[in-house]
């Protein structure tokens, strides 16, 4: 990515989190973390990563809330930040957290003292 589109992504990921903590007021969209956001080089399309809170059928119902709620997202964030054309959104899964933890819990494990 061009420094511009880090930048950017920066102001994105800033200002989804707001808009989906505040203005979003759909039920099946529950505790979500914005953990990342990649913007192409031409800043059309962004792909935002996402952290839900939750089992697998929360994680799906908030990824389908996220995503029927598009329009409106992208709208809020061409208001909030000035760009000729505001970027195209995908939402996505941030497994990088859950997969974090699994390696942390398996190098405590490793650590423990056996007691025998």
């Amino acid at each position: 990515m061009t420094m511009r589109a880090n930048r950017v992504a920066e102001q994105m990921k800033k200002e989804l989190s707001d808009i989906i903590s505040r203005k979003l007021k759909d039920p099946r969209i529950g505790f979500v973390t914005v953990t990342d956001v990649e913007v192409t080089g031409d800043l059309q399309q962004a792909t935002v990563y996402i952290s839900v809170l939750g089992e697998d059928y929360e994680k799906e119902q908030t990824l389908l809330g996220l995503t029927k709620s598009k329009g409106f997202i992208r709208t809020e964030i061409g208001q909030r930040i000035r760009l000729r054309k505001t970027p195209e959104l995908s939402f996505e899964i941030d497994s990088s957290v859950a997969y974090g933890n699994r390696i942390d819990t398996l190098l405590r494990g490793i650590q423990e003292p056996k007691e025998d």
